[in-house]
């Protein structure tokens, strides 16, 4: 228990206690104490993030809420919880932590904007973010002067003006991106104007706070000169002196292997020198985080590291205990009376008035259509915590339930007013079959990272078929979309056109577009990349999408497992299989899950030097024949050795064998018409009786690189359990280790051929 010293101040407490068994109680010294803290804290803000998942709400709103009902507004009411979890010798270490929680943040925040980006902002940009400053701002300005006449008339009438002008304008860019990100907004042309609004905006919010702190230092104009003066200098500093040498660790990290230790650890501790500087000037000490993560140069894979490193403990662990800490200042119970709640009421409408207002009007002007400006206006609204840093007691709660309100309504109103995924025009090559054999062939490939590309560009060279035929490849990236502040950092390598973003300085870090930019130089195939943002849950939309409106005939797919070195699959999470199950269910095409067992090998090989074997099971079915139509295509390069193996008897429906039959003779006659020097496939037949028969008779073809199978096929299960059912009878085994560590396969599933949901699970 901590004692009271001769001054009449409680004591600090012990750090760390005896233990209970010797009577000590631990929620009596500070480090068992915050611990406890951290743990509620995470606990109360993930289940609710959990709890307001199914409405689409960015994480900030659960952290929002669950730092007040953590305070007085709920379970602090409770004085027995506050004096044991939250006892007020306590809050000096909460506050310090989540200081320091927030100084990363903000580091963090200055690295996802890229100044670049703001210099680029087009016109209209431009007009919508300084228009979304003003009004609010303004009516910011005309708020704070009820407010000081009410209930802040102890506040310093110059910066409580700035201050609340700023909390009113301010668009929350991280919180922005995530709401973009979970309505499938982030890469299109509305999107694109809102995050380079936001990030001018913050930009210029920031300058404003710094600006508003030197004012509410003393009372004297001299000193505020002078910490206004030291602020420039500041500033001036980062950018000619640190930025050079933060620019010299970026030189030398050529890849991610080279990055040193000594390198990460030097830029924290610049990071918390900056924000003593500038809290020894007089400005908060966020703003120096905040400038040096503006400063840090964003090409190579340097800032991407550093995101990587803080990340998840700053915004897992550190940023809640902030969102708490504005939470135990936070008593809703002192918003009472009229007066309290019309003061409430006129902050949320001059907010939401102003942003939306002044930036629907900027839109307008910019010829943005209605609906769109609309859905920008509340976009740009879209308010955070970390604004509010200098306002506190019933101000303080009044401003939170404005932020609180005017995020939460965000989400259901932009997709009540803004359905940009209206339904595509139909088109007509859904399918790898077709009558009109020389017409242009459209496939959408999908891959996860660096490892897939190899394969990727060999299935991609190997379906181009004769000269004649026109091949168009999208090449989707899928990149996962999480509350990390790394996944706000891919949004900046999207480009207009949906190509991630490269330069001539970053041309080594992304490997991934130089590989299929090499590749269409190299080849006579038509190569589109493409980059779908989202999280695992609702990514398959995005696949659906663009093979719809891009008009593909075929979705490739990566298997959700991966090669070992000891040629086993491991899997790299069951969300990742929901995906391809989800994009297998809506697929608007034919699609393939592509298992892969080095296929492309390591590096990428020219189309001259293209050498496999593939290999075609046919049992019958629809499935089967998409798969033959692909074997086939295959088979016209002339690295390619084709082996088409039917099994009989085929399937029992009286219509599949009918269409079985036509495929095979028209696969046969291909042949047949093919020269002995064209000829690089071969037709076999086995007897398909029982599951014995025919795995003897796949191990009787020998070896191949490639195995092509339909998914729904007619044959008996080829194994006795498999964990894949998605891959279907055949390919389950296929893609076993018991059958094979070298050969890939493809499993191929027919637009429309009705696979019954129940296989999927």
């Amino acid at each position: 228990m901590a004692t009271t010293g001769s001054t009449g101040c409680p004591a600090p407490p012990p750090v760390t206690s005896n233990g209970s068994w010797d009577g000590d109680n631990p929620l009596h010294h500070a480090l068992p104490l915050i611990i406890l803290q951290i743990c509620l804290v995470v606990v109360v803000t993930r289940s609710l993030a959990f709890l307001l998942r199914p409405l689409r709400q960015p994480r900030v709103i659960a952290e929002i809420i669950g730092g007040i009902l953590l305070g007085p507004s709920a379970l602090g009411r409770s004085s027995r919880f506050m004096d044991n979890v939250f006892p007020k010798r306590s809050l000096t270490v909460l506050d310090t932590l989540a200081n320091i929680g927030l100084i990363f943040f903000l580091f963090l925040v200055g690295l996802e904007l890229d100044l670049r980006t703001v210099r680029r902002t087009g016109k209209g940009a431009l007009y919508i973010a300084v228009a979304g400053i003003t009004l609010p701002f303004v009516l910011g300005v005309g708020t704070s002067v009820v407010f000081h006449s009410t209930i802040a008339k102890g506040a310093r009438y110059g910066p409580f003006l700035v201050f609340m002008g700023v909390a009113l304008s301010i668009t929350a860019f991280p919180v922005l991106a995530r709401i973009l990100a979970e309505l499938k907004l982030l890469t299109t042309d509305l999107g694109r104007t809102a995050m380079a609004a936001a990030a001018v905006n913050d930009v210029a919010a920031w300058i404003l706070l710094a600006l508003a702190i030197a004012l509410s230092g003393s009372g004297s104009p001299i000193v505020t000169l002078w910490v206004l003066l030291a602020g420039l200098a500041f500033v001036a500093v980062a950018a000619f002196f640190v930025r050079p040498v933060l620019a010299w660790m970026v030189r030398r990290s050529h890849n991610e292997g080279s990055i040193k230790e000594s390198y990460i650890c030097a830029t924290l501790v610049i990071v918390l020198a900056a924000g003593f500087t500038t809290d020894a000037i007089g400005i908060h000490a966020l703003f120096g985080a905040f400038v040096i993560g503006v400063v840090v140069p964003k090409d190579g894979p340097f800032a991407g590291v550093l995101i990587e490193k803080i990340e998840d403990l700053v915004s897992s662990l550190f940023l809640p205990l902030y969102f708490v800490s504005s939470g135990l200042k936070t008593n809703v119970a002192s918003i009472s009376g009229a007066r309290s709640w019309a003061l409430c009421a006129l902050v949320i409408i001059n907010a939401c008035l102003g942003k939306i207002i002044g930036t629907i009007v900027a839109s307008l002007i910019s010829k943005v259509p209605v609906r769109e400006a609309v859905t920008l206006g509340f976009l740009m609204n879209t308010k955070g915590l970390v604004e509010l840093i200098v306002l506190n007691d019933e101000t303080f709660a009044i401003m939170v339930l404005m932020a609180l309100f005017t995020t939460f309504i965000t989400t259901p109103i932009v997709m009540s007013i803004y359905k940009p995924a209206r339904q595509a025009p139909p088109y007509k090559h859904r399918l790898v079959e077709r009558g009109d054999m020389d017409s242009e062939f459209r496939m959408l490939a999908c891959f996860h990272g660096s490892r897939n590309i190899p394969t990727i560009i060999s299935v991609v060279e190997s379906s181009r078929g004769t000269g004649r035929r026109r091949l168009t490849v999208y090449a989707m990236h899928l990149m996962e979309l999480s509350e990390r502040s790394s996944s706000i950092s891919m949004v900046h390598k999207v480009r207009r056109n949906g190509l991630p973003f490269w330069n001539k300085a970053s041309r080594n870090s992304d490997q991934l577009v130089v590989a299929f930019e090499t590749y269409r130089q190299l080849s006579s195939v038509t190569v589109r990349p493409l980059t779908a943002i989202s999280d695992l849950e609702t990514i398959h939309e995005d696949i659906v999408a663009s093979a719809q409106q891009k008009r593909a005939a075929l979705i490739i797919l990566p298997f959700h497992k991966v090669q070992q070195m000891n040629g086993g699959l491991e899997s790299i999470g069951h969300a990742y299989r929901l995906v391809n199950q989800r994009v297998l269910q809506h697929a608007p095409c034919s699609v393939a899950v592509l298992v892969d067992r080095g296929l492309g090998g390591t590096t990428q090989v020219a189309s001259s030097e293209i050498s496999y074997t593939v290999a075609v099971l046919f049992f019958g079915g629809a499935d089967d024949r998409e798969a033959l139509a692909y074997g086939a295509r295959m088979g016209e390069h002339p690295g390619i050795a084709l082996t088409v193996l039917r099994f009989c008897p085929a399937a029992a429906n009286p219509e599949d064998i009918k269409q079985d039959e036509a495929c095979i003779a028209k696969f046969r006659a291909i042949l047949e018409s093919s020269t002995e020097a064209e000829r690089s496939a071969r037709f076999e037949e086995a007897e398909a009786a029982d599951s014995a028969g025919i795995l003897a008779a796949i191990k009787r073809l020998g070896r191949f690189h490639l195995f092509l199978v339909g998914r729904s096929s007619s044959a008996v299960p080829l194994a006795e359990k498999s964990d894949c059912p998605e891959l279907g009878p055949v390919g389950g085994y296929l893609a076993s280790s018991e059958f094979s560590t070298i050969t890939s396969v493809l499993v191929i599933q027919r637009y429309g051929s009705m696979v019954g949901a129940s296989t999927l699970v």
